[in-house]
């Protein structure tokens, strides 16, 4: 795999433009099971120089954890200003993805002292688009953004290391799960737990997963979470449970009492 080392090629050009103020932003945790998505944003200083950025700044899905933790620091003070905004499981079912990542974007922007003129966002997509109430500057959407452009992969460091934060806290609340380790996400130990205890009360319950779960509960009453396709599927949303291999995972030992896979009971509607 080809690591790419971002730059400011995209910040200057916006600033040659006349933007005073640019920004990057990214969100994390969008594909997750659990906890909040997370969005970032990071402000590029006046007149920064390459040679200025933090060794190792790069799209955060490239770096360790150990690694994210050990640059957050110095990621921040490289930044002008910084900010993270949140949407929380029950906000992602009611909303649906799109509206979630909008206002985890606007929380996030304001955070910050001064709204930015421009902002450069991971993706194709403008995240911020509401005709409604839009967003007073301008917003240009880069594809592979946290990999090209060091404004985007600061925010990217920034949100992914605030929300590790999170879910570590939150797996001392829920330590089936294994949140310190997977982070929300439908790693084999999580899926496992979650055939075991069923969802808990940071889980997204309009995920699809929720439908293949043998336990006994309220089904979800709205509708399944769907960007309706303005921003594609998204890992873990429409994605069933897969097969449990407790021999892989425990060793054999059958530590939940689960079913085997095929012979789950199917959950009660009440």
């Amino acid at each position: 795999m080809t690591v790419c080392t971002p730059d400011l090629k995209q910040e200057r050009r916006l600033r040659a433009q006349g933007y005073e103020s640019v920004a990057g932003l990214d969100e994390v945790g969008r594909g997750s099971w659990a906890g909040p998505l997370t969005v970032g944003v990071a402000v590029v200083r006046p007149r920064v120089q390459l040679r200025s950025m933090p060794p190792w700044l790069r799209d955060s899905k490239m770096l360790s954890e150990a690694r994210r933790e050990e640059i957050f620091d110095a990621v921040g003070a490289w930044c002008a200003a910084w900010s993270v905004g949140h949407a929380t499981p029950a906000e992602c079912d009611e909303w649906g993805m799109t509206k979630a990542l909008r206002v985890s974007a606007r929380r996030a922007i304001a955070g910050l002292a001064n709204v930015p003129e421009a902002l450069l966002v991971d993706g194709p997509v403008d995240l911020l688009r509401d005709a409604e109430d839009p967003f007073p500057g301008l917003v240009q959407p880069i594809i592979d953004g946290d990999a090209k452009c060091a404004s985007v992969a600061a925010a990217s460091v920034l949100a992914k290391v605030v929300r590790d934060r999170l879910m570590r806290q939150e797996a001392e609340h829920f330590p089936a799960y294994a949140f310190e380790r997977n982070k929300g996400y439908p790693s084999p130990l999580h899926q496992t737990a979650l055939r075991g205890y069923g969802p808990c009360a940071i889980h997204r319950k309009s995920w699809a997963f929720v439908d293949e779960l043998p336990w006994c509960g309220q089904p979800w009453a709205g509708t399944r979470s769907d960007d309706r396709g303005d921003l594609g599927e998204m890992a873990g949303d429409g994605v069933a449970l897969a097969p449990v291999d407790q021999l892989g995972l425990f060793g054999g030992a059958d530590l939940l009492r689960l079913p085997a896979a095929g012979t789950e009971p199917a959950a009660r509607r009440w």
